[in-house]
């Protein structure tokens, strides 16, 4: 069945599929289980919120599970709120420790002491330690509920030990090592225990992490660190140096994801939307979208107010060139600052190399700028009326001369900007989009201005 004449067959039979009595709700249900739990949650998307939420409550627990790890957040809530307390207990128990943190995130403080309470006590303590976290820290998206070893275990004991209790926790191609006090001493590969013989002490094994995480870092941080030792999985401690888990894999995709979808939001102006598109409501959208227009939109005023400065200066043959330059110098800033964003959120550009990249785009900023005249004085010629008579000449002159002090002008700020946002604890990505556009349009603007007024008088 396809998947939109699945979605129509559950809407127009829904009682028999909950009921699951008849021959045709058997087989929509079926259709269903056989569905991957992210299609499934895209499925539930797609429905009427009642209609939905039946059906996430006529699956077993075990795909509840898997469903509801796939979920937007505010239909976690919305779903979990409709389990009696057994079930509760046992989505909570079997959620992935960082889903776990995220979910209480978004509990209110009555939902969230009442549904603390469900939890082991070892567990509820280490779920209040990392809410008490920044939400941009790193222990919000480690994995604890991972497999370690003693130093003087051998090869033979760590074997025995992994089949006993594997079943149960996360096994990880590195095996963390850990004395009685839980400080961490390094980590052996799974394959160790395959190659080494039986007697071999892991003391004796020991590999040094590349790199070891602080749980208070910042999550962007850590995954360019993981990203550039290209380390599959990092040990997570505390101030005292105790392990505490492990950001896998997994949990790196999952950072550099949510750090992409907020650079694109910033890029554009926008703070990060934390729930889907569709849950998000249409006046908190307008809010955030209407608020940084109405600023960018007296922003740009000031571009109006040095035209009418120059209002006689710019009549007639120069104004068509007005939106050339101002694009020109736009998309000249874009480009730097799109290579500074990049470099800084891949950490290439650190000490040293910030000063190499800026010191190399202000050569290029240079060469840049020196084409783009050259090209705009043949442009202006070849628009008058008589190529190469003397007005004409002085016109090229004004234009490509302002181009080059504007291009010029746009690298520098698109190169040093992202830097100097990041030393002030901002996002980076807020200097490209709208708000860089906007300040190269009026910097533009009076650059063109005022050498056109220098040079023409």
């Amino acid at each position: 069945m396809e998947y939109k004449d699945l979605l129509d067959a559950v809407n127009e039979y829904l009682g028999e599929v909950i009921d699951g009595v008849t021959e045709r709700g058997k087989a929509i249900r079926a259709q269903l289980y056989s569905l991957h739990p992210a299609d499934i949650a895209n499925l539930l998307l797609e429905l009427d919120e009642d209609v939905a939420r039946e059906l996430f409550l006529m699956f077993d627990s075990d795909t509840q599970l898997a469903l509801f790890q796939e979920l937007t957040p505010v239909r976690k809530v919305v779903y979990f709120g409709h389990l009696d307390d057994r079930q509760r207990r046992a989505l909570l128990l079997r959620l992935p420790f960082d889903e776990l943190t995220d979910f209480f995130d978004e509990l209110s403080d009555e939902d969230l002491a009442q549904n603390l309470r469900l939890l082991k006590r070892e567990e509820r303590d280490q779920v209040l330690v990392v809410l008490q976290q920044a939400p941009d820290a790193v222990a919000r998206y480690m994995e604890t509920n991972v497999l370690t070893l003693m130093p003087d275990f051998t090869v033979e004991k760590s074997i025995q030990f992994l089949q006993r209790i594997q079943p149960d926790n996360t096994l990880h191609r590195q095996l963390y090592v850990v004395d009685r006090d839980e400080s961490l001493r390094g980590y052996i590969e799974l394959e160790d225990l395959v190659l080494m013989k039986p007697k071999t002490r892991l003391m004796s094994i020991l590999r040094k992490p590349d790199v070891v995480v602080h749980m208070d870092e910042d999550r962007e941080t850590v995954a360019q660190r993981m990203t550039r030792y290209k380390a599959m999985t990092a040990p997570v401690v505390d101030k005292k140096g105790a392990f505490l888990g492990v950001i896998s894999g997994d949990s790196l995709i999952d950072i550099l994801e949510e750090e992409s979808s907020e650079n694109i939001y910033r890029m554009a102006s926008l703070s990060p939307i934390k729930d889907s598109y569709f849950d998000t409501s249409f006046w908190k959208l307008f809010s955030q979208r209407g608020a940084i227009l109405i600023i960018l939109l007296f922003a740009q005023s000031v571009s109006g107010f040095i035209i009418s400065r120059y209002e006689l200066l710019l009549a007639g043959f120069l104004t068509r060139f007005l939106t050339m330059l101002i694009s020109t110098g736009g998309n000249a800033s874009s480009q730097t600052s799109a290579l500074a964003i990049q470099g800084l959120a891949t950490g290439e550009f650190e000490g040293r190399t910030i000063w190499r990249f800026v010191r190399r785009e202000l050569g290029m900023a240079f060469v840049l700028a020196a084409v783009l005249a050259f090209a705009a004085f043949f442009r202006v010629l070849m628009a008058g009326e008589v190529i190469f008579s003397g007005i004409y000449l002085w016109r090229g002159i004004a234009v490509s001369l302002s181009l080059f002090f504007i291009v010029l002008v746009s690298s520098i700020m698109g190169s040093c900007i992202p830097f100097v946002l990041r030393w002030f604890k901002m996002d980076p990505a807020h200097s490209a989009g709208p708000l860089l556009a906007t300040l190269m349009d009026i910097i533009g603007i009076f650059i063109f201005c005022q050498v056109s007024s220098l040079i023409l008088g």
